[in-house]
């Protein structure tokens, strides 16, 4: 492993089922937001909600994308999901295969300058 120049980031959702992650993972794909994602299932979630300890099974999702385009996957996110408060988290990846690095960063168009 060696550094990398590209800014990437690993962003992490979770769905409520299979179904509605593969769908939002190829709405996410088509628009070109992120390079690839990881579909994991049966995810054990407990957390806060209403003032109650929960405890669901879910859908994790891990994507990988150049950091310019965590903002536009936040919104597709957020404008795609059925939670009324989606888990949306972003991570720097600070280290990783060169090759690969490049991969993400190429597989995700610039942003048009206007």
């Amino acid at each position: 492993m060696s550094k990398c120049v590209p800014d990437i980031r690993a962003i992490f959702v979770t769905c409520p089922n299979e179904e509605i992650a593969k769908k939002l993972s190829r709405g996410l794909l088509t628009e070109k937001l992120v390079a690839c994602i990881n579909v994991i299932p049966k995810v054990t979630s407990m957390y806060w909600w209403d003032g109650e300890i929960e405890e669901s099974t879910e859908v994790l999702l891990m994507m990988k994308t150049a950091a310019d385009k965590v903002e536009n996957v936040i919104q597709h996110v957020n404008e795609n999901h059925p939670y009324d408060v989606p888990e949306v988290i972003s991570i720097k990846i600070d280290d990783g295969s060169k090759e690969y690095m490049n991969w993400v960063t190429d597989s995700v168009p610039k942003p048009q300058l206007q």
